[in-house]
């Protein structure tokens, strides 16, 4: 509890650092040493901020239960995603960052975090088991999602770059936004059940597991945790500009590959997710961490899509979201290796290792394309 006041105490002063010095601090970043020291701090204060995101999020999804609290991490990651992007794209010209940051996402969740913690858990428990309905689920929304906004504009013929049509940016926002929500009532509505690995195959799928049924909730513990979560988010939200200028001037002025920026802001906001995921494989939970994995790449295409398309059609920015080739190979390969991982009612060594495998070509490609 110290340290989450510590965490709190450090993020929101930096944040009245920067708004009494921010500006002159960064009118002038020809200093490498001064650049490279505001980025190590903005970016160690926002992931520990993150850090703190996820801690409230898992006492949350503790009071609340399956799948809510796992909806809860998820959204609150993707929020901050969201705001990074956005600052980035109002602060400069950067019409493939919204592209690169979403592929970064799937490739990290769908390949590292996956195939890592299926390595995991295979090592330690040979196979563990998961809710089927519950992957079955999350893909058959992931496939359109990712698959219209990220390789349809290449081959529409109303432009040639991959970018779309204030028409097709108004009408995608529209069908994304609405499968989003169609998902997200299923999953705390009626089909909740489907989110949840029931304990032993002698209990049916429509009752909820002992261990997965809410805690019961102390007077004010939501609502505090609540507020904290949000006290952990608003330095974030509020650092995301300065943090946004800073890597923007570091990829220019390195001449690094523009695919890095995505890479950098996938990893910020997803590390402390990622690594929930992992203790969750650990601790033989494969159904939370499924839920936050594939749940994490529903959730930020779902919500990133509208949010870029809405930033380019405001100011007028060009927003490319078709993939490169080689990108849509590794897209396509993800998607049909992710449908067959999660066919089965159990995971293996064999899973995580292909699934790691793709995720270290990506990472080969960024830097030799």
């Amino acid at each position: 509890m110290i340290s989450g006041w510590i965490r709190l105490i450090v993020a929101w002063a930096t944040v009245g650092a920067f708004l009494v010095f921010g500006y002159g601090w960064m009118a002038d970043l020809s200093s490498v040493m001064k650049a490279s020291f505001l980025f190590v701090w903005l970016f160690g204060v926002i992931i520990w901020s993150a850090f703190g995101v996820v801690h409230e999020a898992e006492e949350l999804a503790e009071l609340l239960g399956e799948p809510l609290g796992t909806l809860i991490l998820t959204l609150s990651i993707v929020i901050i995603e969201v705001v990074l992007i956005s600052a980035v794209m109002l602060s400069s010209d950067a019409p493939t960052l919204g592209r690169d940051t979403m592929f970064a996402v799937l490739m990290i969740v769908l390949n590292g975090v996956v195939g890592l913690g299926l390595l995991i858990g295979g090592l330690r428990y040979g196979q563990q088991g998961y809710n089927l309905q519950g992957a079955a689920s999350y893909l058959i929304v992931i496939i359109p999602l990712t698959v219209i906004p990220l390789i349809l504009p290449n081959f529409t013929v109303s432009t040639s770059n991959g970018s779309l049509t204030v028409v097709q940016s108004v009408f995608f926002s529209i069908f994304t936004i609405a499968l989003y929500v169609i998902f997200l009532v299923l999953q705390t509505g009626r089909h909740r059940d489907f989110f949840v690995y029931p304990k032993g195959d002698e209990v049916p799928l429509e009752v909820l597991p002992e261990a997965e049924t809410p805690k019961a909730k102390p007077a004010g513990a939501i609502s505090r945790h609540t507020l904290l979560l949000v006290l952990n988010i608003l330095p974030i939200v509020l650092l995301s500009k300065s943090l946004a200028s800073l890597l923007d001037h570091g990829i220019a002025s390195f001449g690094a590959p523009t695919a890095l920026g995505g890479l950098l802001i996938a990893a910020i906001v997803f590390t402390p997710e990622a690594i929930t995921a992992l203790r969750a494989v650990s601790g033989n939970e494969l159904q939370r961490a499924v839920n936050l994995c594939l749940g994490a790449a529903t959730s930020t295409v779902g919500l990133t899509v509208p949010a870029v398309l809405a930033i380019s059609l405001f100011t007028g920015q060009t927003a490319i979201l078709g993939l490169s080739p080689t990108e849509m190979t590794l897209l396509a390969v993800t998607l049909i290796l992710s449908t067959l991982t999660f066919s089965g009612l159990r995971t293996t060594i064999l899973e995580g290792a292909v699934h790691l495998m793709i995720f270290f070509v990506y990472l080969v490609l960024i830097f030799s394309p």
